[in-house]
């Protein structure tokens, strides 16, 4: 079995403060976060509404943590080099909102940024086969999106886990991303099926607790069910 590649966690701004989102993406990235996690909602192929290229612009001076743009929109390419322009370094789009993916992951890395593709929960693995080999980014919904919040979807584990079987065999340097339901609960599981970038919003965003104690118990989490 092989050794999976060190676990990052990506806060997820959706869950953050907007009335104060410059230091919030700043108390993240001091406390401990490897990425910003930023969801992108069009209202139609989620049903939720939330950012645009204007806001990746407007929080890429408060931190030099990568920015991780993740677009849950139809037609994907008419918007993805804007953001990747606005500051993006990785752009994520939905295999299931793209009837030409490989040119619109071409379009992503043209523009400067590196392309990841995202499936939902009730997609199946076999939609990124094709596509495996052009993309930095394999992203996991473990959740339905649209809102965060939401409770961690049990069969996504044997989902990571096939996930994560496909890129080693295929031999391609490529992470694996999980969005949805991640907390110091859940990480541990997805990250031992073989997930080594970990969303989570409202587990780091909260009241109970300081950001940057929240990433820690995350991160330990993981690392306890971490692959060998």
């Amino acid at each position: 079995m092989k050794t999976s590649p060190a676990i990052k966690i990506a806060p997820s701004i959706l869950s953050a403060d907007f009335s104060r989102l410059g230091e919030q993406v700043l108390e993240a990235a001091e406390g401990g976060a490897d990425y910003i996690h930023v969801d992108v909602m069009d209202g139609r192929f989620v049903p939720n509404l939330t950012v645009g290229p204007e806001v990746v612009r407007a929080i890429r001076p408060w931190t030099d943590v990568p920015l991780d743009v993740h677009m849950m929109v139809i037609e994907p390419e008419r918007f993805a080099a804007r953001f990747a322009e606005a500051g993006a370094d990785i752009v994520t789009v939905h295999a299931e909102a793209c009837t030409h993916l490989h040119k619109t992951v071409r379009l992503i890395a043209e523009a400067g940024a590196r392309p990841g593709v995202a499936i939902n929960p009730a997609t199946p693995v076999s939609a990124v086969e094709e596509i495996i080999g052009a993309v930095d980014q394999v992203l996991v919904m473990s959740v339905d999106p649209g809102f965060g919040g939401q409770s961690f979807i049990e069969g996504s584990v044997d989902k990571i886990r096939r996930v994560r079987a496909l890129i080693d065999g295929r031999g391609v340097d490529v992470d694996l991303e999980v969005d949805g339901g991640i907390s110091a609960e859940t990480a541990g599981r997805a990250a031992g099926a073989g997930a080594n970038v970990l969303v989570a919003g409202s587990a780091v965003f909260n009241d109970s607790a300081a950001v940057a104690d929240a990433i820690a118990r995350i991160r330990a989490a993981a690392a306890q069910g971490s692959r060998p």
